[in-house]
Order: C-alpha cells, then structure tokens, then sequence
C-alpha cells in the first residue's frame, strides 16, 4: 500500500514537470488495464511483448500476471523516473520478479529503440494527442514495425478528447489536432478490428486494438 501511494505520488509530480511526456492527469484504471490487455491474456504459446509508454506500470502490472518463462517482455518508457520505479519492481516486487528474468526496461525514445525480432503483442500509452501531428505519424510508424504480422497492437486515448479540444482551441493547436485525428484515423480505417470502451477510467477512454489485415499492409 505504501508502494501504490508512493508511485502514485511520483506519478502526479510527474505530470506536473513533464505533462508533455505523461499525457494523464491520474494513472490507468484496472478497468482500462484490464481491456488494453485483452489480445495479451487470449495469446496462445510463447510470446514477444512490447510495451510503451508504461509509466509508472499502472498497465504493466497486470501484463506482468501473463508472462511465462518462455516469453519475452520489454518496456519501453522516456521517462527516467518512471523508468527507475518499473526497475524497481523486478527487483523487489513478488509478480514482478517472477518474470525478471525474460523483462527488460528500457529508457530512451522509442525512435532509438531497437528490436531483435517483431512482438506479437504491443501495448501502448503513449499520449498521442500531446504531441507535434509529424511526432505521432513517426511513432505510430514505428510501432507498427515493430508488430508481427499476426500481432495486435492496442492503445488507450480519452474518449472524445481531440473534437473537445479542437473545439476550445484556435489557430495552430486546432490544426495539429485535426493533422494527429486524420493520422489515426486513418490506421483505423486500416488496421481497427474491435474499440473497447472504458467508462470506469479517469477521463474515460477508447482502446483501440489494430491488426494488420495482409502480409501486404506493412
């Protein structure tokens, strides 16, 4: 319990300094880690693992549950302090340390991340919608590459986040959000196959869940 209300403390001070890297006012819900899981906990036999944007492991920690000593997970998280608590975790905390040994985090942006092979799962929560519209295009690029093309890769956004901010912003914000809907959009129209809505969340949120439809859509 102290270690929840501690991280939790981090977790605000965090999105205090650096809200532009962090994107949440309150870490995920179960709930929502529940749903962006999902593809996870269904996967059959051995499994590659990816995870962004983790946090302070409000998500991880129920990832963590379904790894085998057979799997492989990484993480892959900007931010250094978040990276030290997820660390942390594999060193001291029980679900944790059971599957240290097939765990890596990683701290760098994801652009310098590299992979030795694809991930049949990728979990993101990256929050897309704080970013420059050329960001996002280059991030949601370079998940994608990551993915095996029988993987799935889902990620959580806030519900209707973009058309209220558009609404109550002007010039080059409206413009950048209009640019970051068209780009995802437009993997939806491509790659969605189920969106997962999660009212039990703080705001609630959307996941989404992409899967390439053909060898040729990479």
């Amino acid at each position: 319990m102290i270690s929840f209300l501690r991280d939790q403390v981090n977790f605000i001070r965090q999105v205090h300094q650096r809200f532009y890297t962090t994107g949440a006012i309150l870490p995920s819900s179960r709930f929502l880690a529940h749903d962006t899981t999902r593809p996870l906990c269904q996967h059959k036999g051995p499994k590659r693992v990816l995870e962004l944007g983790p946090g302070t492991g409000a998500v991880t920690r129920y990832i963590v549950k379904h790894i085998n000593p057979d799997d492989q997970f990484d993480m892959v998280e900007i931010n250094e302090s978040f990276g030290e608590i997820l660390k942390n975790r594999f060193l001291h905390d029980p679900d944790y340390k059971k599957v240290a040994a097939v765990s890596k985090v990683h701290v760098c942006p994801l652009q310098e991340f590299k992979a030795d092979a694809p991930y049949d799962i990728i979990i993101s929560g990256l929050p897309f919608n704080n970013f420059p519209a050329p960001l996002v295009e280059e991030l949601v690029e370079a998940s994608l590459k990551l993915l095996a093309p029988t993987g799935t890769y889902s990620f959580f956004e806030y519900m209707f986040m973009r058309p209220m901010r558009r609404a109550v912003t002007l010039g080059p914000d409206r413009k950048r959000l209009t640019e970051i809907e068209a780009i995802l959009t437009k993997r939806f129209d491509k790659y969605r196959f189920q969106r997962d809505w999660v009212f039990m969340n703080v705001p609630p949120a959307w996941v989404q869940h992409l899967r390439f439809k053909g060898k040729d859509d990479k």
